[in-house]
């Protein structure tokens, strides 16, 4: 599943800029079907220009009815009535989604016979202090399994004891569900961190579901502002 609002704001449109010829949507949406990995992909939006520019290259859309806070609930809407163990969200602002650090969470349930894990994701190692502190970069810290503890707009953990050699994590912003996962998140109530950071898989932390991070070092480029959109159609002349 692709979430796709057209408005962001941030970058209103974004998903239809141009990147290297084709929509930013339609790059994400091919990337995600090149790997060759799911059963099926569906773009899921409300606005009728990306529900145009995907169907016109004969890909799968599904219309959503209702207004949603979260790409979750936006997703959950869809799959509801889909008959499927494991749902997957790619986020639309994501075009060089690769195949790898996919299969790499989607093993995570293959490997999990007590089905312990509600949610797999990814993270990346970073160490640029511009990227720790930027606001737009979602950190994360997890436990000894790999189980995330929190994630947070702010540098976490802080560097207290500057002779501690502390990592720090970006979460990149795919997700793997469980479907019931999926559809309890819909019936859960924002909480005060989940506004506050407004990070939405801090509500799944927050009522009890276990997310299992998954290192990855494909950074890719996400593509929340112009600039972001600049540096994206330069990475793909030169790759």
């Amino acid at each position: 599943m692709i979430p796709a609002r057209y408005d962001s704001s941030r970058f209103p449109g974004k998903l239809m800029q141009d990147l290297g010829g084709k929509s930013v949507i339609l790059r994400t949406y091919q990337a995600t079907i090149s790997t060759n990995l799911f059963s099926e992909v569906y773009v899921v939006t409300d606005s009728e220009i990306i529900s145009e520019e995907i169907k016109a290259h004969g890909g799968k859309v599904f219309m959503s009815q209702k207004t949603h806070e979260s790409g979750s609930d936006r997703i959950a809407e869809a799959a509801e009535a889909m008959d499927c163990d494991i749902v997957v969200n790619v986020q639309g602002d994501e075009p060089f989604t690769d195949k790898e650090s996919l299969q790499k969470v989607l093993n995570e349930f293959k490997n999990d016979p007590e089905k312990e894990i509600d949610l797999a994701s990814l993270m990346i190692h970073i160490t640029d202090p511009e990227e720790i502190q930027n606001k737009n970069a979602v950190k994360v810290i997890v436990d000894q399994r790999h189980f995330a503890l929190y994630f947070s707009r702010s540098p976490i953990p802080f560097s207290r004891d500057k002779t501690v050699d502390t990592k720090y994590f970006k979460h990149k912003g795919v997700y793997a569900f469980r479907k019931q996962a999926l559809l309890d998140f819909t019936k859960l109530p924002m909480q005060m961190l989940e506004a506050s950071e407004k990070i939405e898989c801090i509500r799944y932390l927050e009522f009890g579901k276990k997310i299992k991070m998954v290192e990855t070092d494909v950074h890719g480029i996400e593509i929340d502002t112009p600039e972001d959109l600049i540096n994206a159609n330069n990475y793909w002349k030169t790759n």
